[in-house]
């Protein structure tokens, strides 16, 4: 066939619009090749975010689009994904091996920051990607219990550290080198110091993202996060509740002062469902995240629910995304992780690596 009936395919592939990205398959430039074969048609889609939740029913949704082409009487779609590396603050070098940095951040404490941080991680990866996590909380180190790992890393040279991995997951913590009962005294130049060595002295894999589990509030953490380390983008978590939501407008505006894009908010604990009779009650109220996400024009990444599931998986180590993988709240955490991933993809592009290094030498 000719090029003009390829053509056609493409055009036709236009009518799909990815539901994450809001772009078509033509316009976001996903199509790297059509061949067909009499009235067998074959297309390579490469997406730029992990999305393998959604192949089934992208090819449901795309396969009438081509099959009612002249002549075209079956449609196969291989899907891929090609994440590539986005800006980040100006001024700031970024890490050679991570290609995108996630932040995910609340105003207060107790609203679920790290549960959701880990889950995230977990459904970044169930989706496709190679995905990392660095715990910066450093007083209250929770991720090595929630990704059921414990012991020491270990150090091939003495200078820099191996990732503990699980679930298909990298992960660094200070509760790696610590006792689990012994409290950090550290004073503010320690922590910060600590958290750049977990970063930079990990000899973390080929990343496409690494998400960081901030503590709460606007401290030095926070402070050194933005100044020094190459933050692609940032999560808001917090629950309905008017104070979290208060304290969650000012974790908001610290990145937009920094210039760390927000990719979206989740609302955390949104309402409980009674495990005994099945009633669902808002106990924190109700339409906060989607009321804050209005009034600042962003997503509302979604909403999870109090359930006692949620909080008895982390517990035990074994978080809900890879306890209950095919779980309704588990395609929760994936869908989210669909919705931030893509709205990094939107984001611009880092070309820091296509600009060659000019030297300067005398002669």
């Amino acid at each position: 066939m000719s090029s003009t009936d390829k053509a056609a395919v493409e055009q036709a592939l236009a009518g799909y619009t990815d539901p994450n990205t809001g772009k078509n398959l033509h316009k976001g430039k996903y199509i790297r090749d059509v061949r067909i074969d009499g009235s067998n048609v074959e297309i390579d889609l490469a997406m730029p975010y992990p999305c393998n939740g959604l192949h089934e029913e992208m090819t449901a949704a795309m396969t009438p689009l081509v099959t009612a082409l002249d002549g075209i009487s079956s449609a196969t779609f291989n899907i891929s994904t090609k994440i590539i590396a986005h800006s980040v603050q100006h001024g700031v070098k970024r890490m050679e091996n991570v290609k995108n940095i996630i932040a995910v951040a609340s105003g207060k404490g107790g609203v679920g920051k790290s549960t959701t941080s880990v889950n995230l991680a977990l459904a970044l990866a169930a989706e496709g990607g190679v995905v990392g996590l660095l715990d910066a909380d450093i007083y209250g180190p929770s991720q090595p219990r929630m990704m059921g790992l414990s012991g020491q890393p270990e150090s091939e040279d003495g200078k820099s550290i191996e990732p503990m991995c699980n679930y298909g997951v990298e992960t660094m913590s200070i509760g790696y080198l610590i006792d689990e009962e012994t409290p950090m005294i550290w004073r503010g130049p320690m922590v910060t110091q600590a958290l750049e060595q977990m970063l930079n002295d990990t000899n973390w894999g080929n990343l496409d993202y690494l998400v960081i589990d901030l503590p709460p509030g606007t401290g030095d953490t926070q402070l050194t996060l933005a100044q020094k380390v190459p933050v692609s983008g940032a999560i808001i978590v917090t629950t309905p509740q008017d104070i979290a939501l208060l304290d969650a407008r000012k974790g908001l505006k610290m990145f937009e002062k920094v210039e760390v894009p927000i990719l979206g908010i989740v609302e955390n604990m949104s309402s409980h469902v009674c495990s005994e009779c099945g009633h669902e009650e808002a106990i924190f109220g109700s339409g906060g995240g989607a009321q804050m996400a209005q009034d600042y024009e962003l997503n509302l990444l979604g909403s999870l629910p109090l359930d006692i599931s949620i909080r008895q998986q982390v517990d035990g180590g074994k978080p809900t995304v890879v306890s209950d993988p095919e779980g309704a709240i588990s395609m929760r955490y994936r869908e989210i992780a669909r919705k931030a991933a893509a709205a990094l993809a939107n984001q611009a592009k880092d070309y820091s690596a296509s600009f060659p290094n000019i030297v300067i030498q005398s002669t």
